[in-house]
């Protein structure tokens, strides 16, 4: 059983660590926690054991293919994992703990666990930042291959990628660009499944929670300049100008972005008229 408190404190941790060595599944499972204070993490952590140990029975060997034969084989076949096609909006889909309950979830949400196993095994594998759908580069010896969580770890080869670029962005989105495929570390991908929850929790027009999401990301990643900027805005919204302040003042120092910057100091004068 473990309080909010001692969850923070734990993410605070995770957020100190270095990026080779943050712990993906973890902090996800941690983050989702905090809506849940209380909950026994005992048999989540059981589960992604099994995962690894289910994964590390399959002699994958040093090749990429086989490697990514057997994440599927054991991820979207023995333990069911597949992406939510009748309700892709459900906020379930990128909670980690429901992920699990559930078998299903958001592309990002399912990614965590495909790292996670690989990981376990000491295998080379990051997420990929593509467009509106995550994905999974896994690699061997003799090179890499790109897996969809969403659909049971197939392999998606550069035509389905095109096909899939072509889904997301419509006729504009043009063909398969460098940037599509960019790596990603562990701690932006935790980054991107809370910047789910934060996007719908905003769409939805509950700013406490957009503001509680943003600092639950800079628990984990106290130096992701962004979420700062946004959480300046959104304490504004709320009427907490004091907090607002805080959080603009922290953006500036970390910026690089001088456009940005101008802009929060700007919205800082602007802020700071309101205390008078």
């Amino acid at each position: 059983m473990t309080d909010s408190a001692a969850i923070e404190t734990a993410l605070k941790a995770l957020g100190a660590a270095p990026d080779d060595g943050f712990d993906i599944a973890e902090a996800a499972l941690l983050l989702a926690a905090l809506d849940r204070p209380g909950l026994d993490l005992a048999p989540y952590r059981r589960h992604l054991a099994d995962l690894a140990a289910a994964l590390s029975r399959i002699d994958a060997g040093s090749e990429v293919a086989p490697r990514a034969v057997a994440l599927a084989a054991v991820l979207g076949a023995e333990f069911g994992y597949r992406g939510d096609t009748e309700s892709y909006e459900d906020p379930q889909n990128a909670d980690l703990l429901r992920v699990i309950d559930r078998r299903m979830g958001l592309p990002v949400a399912l990614g965590v666990l495909y790292i996670f196993a690989a990981r376990a095994q000491h295998w080379p594998v990051c997420g990929i930042d593509f467009p509106g759908h995550f994905l999974v580069r896994v690699e061997g010896e003799d090179g890499a291959l790109i897996l969809d969580p969403f659909h049971h770890g197939r392999i998606a080869a550069p035509p389905d990628m095109n096909d899939l670029l072509r889904r997301v962005g419509g006729t504009e989105a043009g063909e398969l660009q460098p940037e599509h495929v960019r790596q990603m570390t562990g701690r932006e991908v935790l980054l991107r499944l809370q910047n789910n929850i934060k996007a719908r929790a905003w769409r939805g027009g509950d700013i406490e929670r957009t503001s509680e999401i943003l600092r639950r990301m800079l628990l984990v990643a106290p130096a992701f300049a962004p979420a700062w900027r946004e959480l300046g805005v959104v304490e504004g919204e709320l009427g907490r100008i004091r907090q607002s302040i805080a959080a603009t003042e922290r953006f500036l120092m970390l910026a690089g972005d001088e456009a940005a910057s101008l802009e929060a100091e700007v919205f800082l004068r602007h802020i700071r008229r309101q205390l008078n």
